[in-house]
């Protein structure tokens, strides 16, 4: 999994834009608006997320609306895939031995 996804996502600025964006597709004006930052940081942060492959802008005359894309966020789901499923084993047998414990 490439680097780029863990320094994209560390900042909770484009994280908070991220989650907007999941919503729906959103112009850099209601971005700024809902995240209370200014315009020029605004950009910066949706600079790199664009960089990071995690949202796409399309113009509508002069206005830029992102969109989220999902492929980054895929590949980190199936990279975390098998740590849930290590947790899940583990919660699984913790189950089994408190229901065991219970009819003792």
């Amino acid at each position: 999994m490439p680097d780029v996804i863990w320094s994209v996502l560390i900042d909770p600025h484009r994280r908070a834009m991220l989650d907007l964006l999941r919503e729906r597709p959103r112009t850099v004006g209601e971005l700024v608006d809902a995240l209370r930052l200014s315009q020029p940081t605004t950009s910066k942060h949706l600079r790199v997320l664009r960089d990071g492959g995690f949202v796409q802008v399309a113009r509508d005359a002069q206005r830029r609306v992102y969109t989220i894309d999902p492929a980054p966020l895929a590949e980190l789901d199936a990279w975390l895939a098998p740590y849930r499923r290590l947790w899940n084993d583990r919660l699984d047998a913790l189950g089994h031995h408190l229901d065991t414990t219970k009819e003792n």
